[in-house]
């Protein structure tokens, strides 16, 4: 995927995915903050996971790196994130 792509569900834009189904601690932690270090203050990363840590763990990394969580949600075993860049 080009980091110009676009997705648009409900209202939120999103400017990147990132699938982690299958992918256990601390990977999913280690891609998320990748995949935010290559955005700019703005954009909004979707993320996937079925990892049971990545709940705590992905909500830990937004509040320390002083980003913002616009939505969590989990659908059966996957957890559905929405992060802001902040900064």
């Amino acid at each position: 995927m080009s980091s110009g792509s676009v997705y648009m569900t409900k209202r939120v834009m999103k400017n990147r995915f990132l699938d982690c189904i299958s992918l256990y601690c601390p990977v999913p932690v280690l891609k998320t903050r990748e995949a935010l270090d290559k955005m700019e203050a703005g954009e909004v990363l979707e993320l996937v996971a079925d990892d049971p840590a990545a709940e705590s763990d992905i909500q830990y990394l937004v509040k320390i790196t002083g980003q913002e969580m616009l939505k969590m949600e989990k659908e059966g075993q996957v957890i559905r994130f929405l992060i802001r860049k902040v900064k």
